[in-house]
């Protein structure tokens, strides 16, 4: 006949894993991240500012300057359009393009969008679709 024994699970071990701990006593998820901090390149900043580089030297389309800063959808929705049809650098469709540029825009701009232009630049989507006639 065997017996069973079983652990209780109120009885914990104590010893911690000897790679847990690096030599100066700081665990090693801190030892890490302190590393990391330590080894960011100066170039930072410019990899964190590619989007304000697209938006500045994209060779997709030609924008008209602060487009997306006017208060009426409709006059963005235009010119999208109007950017979109006449550039021959773009890769989709005058839509896709347009639409993407907007999208690249909204997302770029991210919390720091107020309420009302962020309204202003979705009802510019609606425009945009209804202009390219894929909205009823």
């Amino acid at each position: 006949m065997t017996t069973i024994r079983s652990r209780s699970p109120s009885r914990k071990s104590t010893a911690k894993h000897p790679s847990a701990r690096s030599k100066g006593g700081r665990p090693a998820r801190q030892r890490h991240k302190h590393a990391a901090q330590q080894a960011k390149p100066a170039a930072n900043d410019k990899s964190r500012r590619w989007s304000h580089e697209v938006m500045e030297h994209s060779d997709a389309m030609d924008l008209e300057r602060d487009i997306f800063k006017t208060g009426n959808a409709q006059d963005i929705a235009e010119s999208l359009k109007r950017s979109s049809t006449h550039s021959k650098r773009r890769k989709g469709t005058p839509f896709q393009s347009a639409m993407s540029m907007l999208n690249f825009y909204i997302n770029r701009a991210g919390r720091n969008l107020p309420k009302s232009r962020r309204a202003t630049l979705q009802q510019a989507k609606r425009k945009l679709r209804e202009a390219f006639g894929r909205e009823p």
